[in-house]
């Protein structure tokens, strides 16, 4: 992992048990939701995570952000490690590390105005900004792209787009470092997504903002990251920088997910609709993972040692890794869209 990292996580694992009975509970399993990821995130870039429904990003997501406690692992924010902190520490780290999330329906409160919404974060770490707090929510209202006039107004009264919009300022009220976004264009219109796409990327460079940007739409992580992360059962299965990994995709898996990205051009989606890899079977359980390569069960190139050992495989010290005993050396099947 790189040494001048903001955020470095390591061997991050999140179990949830699995419980019979009323009175008296009794563990008869674990759902290995988050199995053992390492990765790390530069300061002023954008970590793309990907991955099919139930892999375990969302539950990154809220480790990342503390609203879940990790089962095992460490994470270290800005040479802080999470684990064992103060509550001072602990509310300076809240400060620093803000969530957007995916949809802006539910994650406004309906009953509080929109200054009530973005003000929070001052009211909570009980900071005072110069000019008052209604200044500075107006001020952070306008630079998302509403009129500081909607101060008043309820989530209700606004369209999906400008409510995660309100979602952005709130995340951005404290100036934090790091900003954890779970698919948060996922639920909106695609002429609105790219809006919204714009406007995190502004924000990015005037005030010096690292994301951590969980999608499952791999022309949109194509276009805000600067590396990428691919994540399979609890499991980040390939990892390195953006254009490494869409042209030259290692792991079969990556190169799956690749193949099935939609192009509007209909020549090219015809070749690209011949060249799909149509993965066999579902998922295995996290309950009750495959042993060895995780993948394997759905893998074309699956051979006894995968079933038997755990890969690792670094083909890029620190810049491109595949956890794959016989990775990809080729260029991707198509361009990605």
């Amino acid at each position: 992992m790189s040494d001048d990292a903001l955020l470095q996580v390591d061997g991050l694992r999140k179990y949830f048990p699995i419980t019979r009975g009323v009175v008296i509970q009794h563990t008869f399993g674990h759902v290995k939701a988050v199995d053992g990821i390492t990765f790390d995130v530069r300061p002023g870039e954008t970590l793309g995570l990907v991955g099919e429904t139930g892999c375990g990003k969302s539950t990154t997501a809220r480790l990342l952000s503390r609203h879940l406690t990790p089962t095992d692992g460490r994470i270290e924010f800005d040479g802080i490690d999470f684990s064992g902190v103060s509550r001072a520490t602990s509310a300076e780290l809240h400060r620093n590390i803000q969530m957007i999330f995916q949809d802006p329906f539910s994650s406004l409160n309906p009953r509080h105005t929109v200054g009530t919404i973005v003000a929070a974060p001052f009211r909570i770490q009980r900071i005072d900004p110069p000019g008052g707090v209604k200044a500075a929510v107006q001020d952070l209202l306008e630079r998302v792209g509403l009129s500081p006039e909607h101060y008043n107004r309820f989530p209700q009264e606004f369209s999906g787009g400008q409510r995660q919009r309100i979602s952005v300022a709130r995340a951005i009220a404290l100036r934090p470092k790091l900003i954890i976004a779970d698919e948060p264009v996922s639920a909106l219109d695609v002429s609105i997504q790219a809006q919204i796409i714009n406007l995190l990327e502004d924000l990015q460079n005037e005030l010096g903002l690292t994301y951590v940007f969980i999608a499952h739409d791999l022309s949109i992580v194509r276009h805000i990251s600067d590396r990428v992360a691919v994540m399979y059962l609890g499991k980040i299965v390939e990892i390195g920088e953006r254009d490494e990994v869409y042209e030259r995709p290692l792991h079969p898996y990556t190169r799956a997910l690749l193949s099935s990205v939609p192009v509007p051009d209909r020549k090219r989606g015809a070749a690209r609709g011949a060249s799909r890899i149509r993965l066999g079977g579902e998922p295995p359980s996290p309950v009750d993972p495959p042993s060895g390569c995780s993948f394997h069960p759905r893998c074309w190139k699956a051979q006894e040692l995968c079933r038997q050992v755990e890969p690792l495989l670094e083909v890029k010290p620190g810049l491109h890794r595949a956890a794959c005993h016989f990775p990809e050396l080729g260029p991707a099947p198509t361009p990605a869209a």
